[in-house]
């Protein structure tokens, strides 16, 4: 056995241009793409049992070490809800020093607090590890917390000196002396069971080893997946469309390889497929409403795309950047704080899933840094463009008519919640935010039609305040002002909801509650549609029961009131069951 005692720790670490038709009906926008990130700060949503040791830096996610093919598992869709529920104050994180080796030598078995110096096996190894340097220790000074060894413990240390010595010994010809040699041969037979069980284990783990080794898909590239399969129906929605709607079973499948190739690095490739087209429910002929868009369709028509390219890498011990050229969302880097931004697990709704301002600009190529200023406090940038790869006028990263930049300060003010401040500055040739959300005058800014600069402020909470409950809530200002007249559009939007994890005793099970308003046009100026006259309320509750580690099914409902933030509209009524399979 060739590691310290204590045994073996191994540490895991684990949108082309989307548009929609709104009303009026007459006014076309295209189809909505299943490109946005599905990241998140591992908000403590997900049972609090779970461990706490599977952690990465999302939204700049970087293992801590060489990836093994079982950590790089975990990142082929790391937009898991609450995947890993943070108890400390790192955001759920280690500290980014990528290299440090989390066990630390000790030179003195004296150090080692848990083993009795009274007994005399204690003397001895005292005298062994003095001489030959041959245990680690936990750096706070105990072999396996504050408490005695086991017999099987203490043998696996002594296996660590015994192989130890023979290397001094056959490398560099140390003479061992006579004392040691009989301290050695009463240890040895002391424990001589406990070093023969060892034995057969060290054998049964090398096995098992080389059986995955020649299993895995590549030694430096994991491929993972996720189908999902769901069975919608709705009623209501005549106006603002035609309320024509059946129930539709789709599916949205999606394959990824990740890579790492140092380390520190990230290389994530994503082939993404489904059936969910003409923009389902919120088609013109049904529902007619961006606030009936699903977060697992995707306007895919059966077709395999490639909907996400990524590379990440760390520059600094506390500083990931980010190059996107597929797939991009401002959500990419900037976290987006929210326990259900997952379309296989979270929201059943594109608006509920994460607030509207990570979606400003449907961007499609992008570049960000995630920066840890300490284990409370993280900094995050990011910008893209949209027809970032077009040569044509309003293509390009410097040409591009649809641009965003974006700014967050993520906060960890207590071990139990997680705060950001957000803020965007996008430019849109034609004033649109185009997020996909809310009502068709919040989105196209009245139908503003001209050139505008974009100025939107966020901020969003989740605070877990009982073991299986947490409330979670994002709100943001969105003021669109146009570059080229006195034309401007005010919008806002909001979402409050409620978490109770692990319900009937039941682990990975989630029950959700959640209540928003989609974006609104509040106010504008010179507006040729003008402001949204009522205000409409989205309510969304779910239940999401887990089968196994790689299957879960959930049964929800969402009831949209005065959509179109119009009261002359009629109320939408969407259920759904959605199973999920992974990979």
């Amino acid at each position: 056995m060739k590691t310290a005692i204590a045994g073996v720790v191994v540490f895991l670490v684990t949108l082309p241009s989307i548009r929609a038709t709104a009303s009026p009906a007459w006014m076309h926008r295209g189809e909505p793409s299943q490109a946005e990130d599905r990241q998140l700060l591992q908000p403590p949503t997900e049972s609090p049992n779970a461990s706490a040791k599977n952690r990465t830096l999302k939204g700049g996610a970087i293992q801590t070490k060489p990836a093994s093919a079982g950590s790089l598992r975990k990142q082929v869709f790391d937009d898991s809800i609450g995947g890993v529920a943070p108890q400390s104050g790192d955001f759920g994180i280690p500290s980014p020093d990528l290299d440090t080796d989390p066990m630390a030598q000790t030179t003195s078995v004296s150090q080692l607090s848990d083993v009795q110096p009274t007994d005399w096996a204690f003397q001895a190894l005292q005298s062994l590890i003095e001489r030959y340097r041959c245990i680690q220790g936990y750096p706070d000074g105990t072999f396996r917390g504050n408490r005695a060894l086991t017999r099987y413990e203490f043998a696996a240390g002594l296996n660590a000196c015994l192989e130890r010595i023979n290397e001094q010994v056959a490398s560099a010809g140390e003479v061992i002396s006579g004392d040691d040699l009989t301290a050695l041969e009463q240890l040895q037979r002391e424990f001589a069971a406990e070093l023969a069980t060892l034995q057969g284990r060290v054998e049964n783990l090398e096995l098992r080893t080389a059986e995955l080794e020649s299993q895995q898909f590549s030694p430096t590239a994991v491929l993972g997946g996720e189908a999902i399969f769901a069975l919608t129906g709705g009623t209501g929605g005549e106006p603002p469309g035609e309320g024509e709607n059946n129930l539709v079973f789709s599916y949205l499948a999606r394959v990824g390889v990740v890579a790492s190739f140092t380390g520190r690095d990230r290389l994530r490739l994503e082939l993404s497929s489904g059936n969910f087209s003409d923009r389902g429910f919120a088609n013109p002929e049904s529902f007619n409403t961006d606030m009936a868009l699903l977060s697992y369709q995707g306007g895919f028509r059966d077709r395999v795309v490639l909907d996400k390219l990524e590379y990440r890498f760390a520059v600094t011990d506390r500083a990931v950047v980010t190059f996107r050229p597929v797939g991009f969302s401002l959500s990419s880097v900037l976290t987006a704080n929210s326990g259900y931004f997952d379309a296989g697990r979270g929201a059943l709704s594109r608006f509920a899933e994460a607030s509207p301002i990570f979606k400003i600009g449907s961007l499609d190529a992008g570049a960000g840094v995630d920066w840890l200023l300490s284990d409370r406090v993280r900094l995050q940038a990011a910008y893209g463009t949209r027809n970032s790869s077009s040569l044509t006028e309003g293509g390009g990263i410097a040409g591009a008519d649809h641009s965003a930049t974006g700014i967050q300060l993520l906060l960890k003010p207590t071990n139990n919640a997680i705060a950001g401040l957000t803020y965007v500055n996008a430019y849109a040739k034609d004033g649109r935010l185009d997020t996909f959300t809310g009502s068709f005058l919040a989105d196209t800014g009245g139908f503003m039609d001209e050139p505008a600069q974009i100025n939107a402020i966020g901020g969003s909470l989740q605070w877990r305040f009982h073991p299986n409950l947490t409330f979670g809530t994002w709100g943001a200002w969105m003021f669109t002002n146009s570059t080229v007249s006195d034309a401007s559009a005010t919008s806002t939007t909001y979402l409050f909801s409620l978490g109770y994890s692990d319900p009937f005793g039941r682990p990975g099970d989630l029950l959700a509650l959640l209540v928003g308003q989609p974006p609104k046009l509040v106010d504008g100026t010179d507006l040729l549609l003008g402001e949204d006259p009522d205000t409409s309320l989205h309510f969304e509750t779910f239940y999401r029961w887990r089968v196994s580690d790689r299957i879960s099914i959930t049964p929800g409902m969402m009831y949209i009131t005065n959509p179109e933030h119009n009261a002359n509209n009629e109320d939408i009524f969407i259920g759904t069951i959605r199973t999920t399979f992974r990979f």
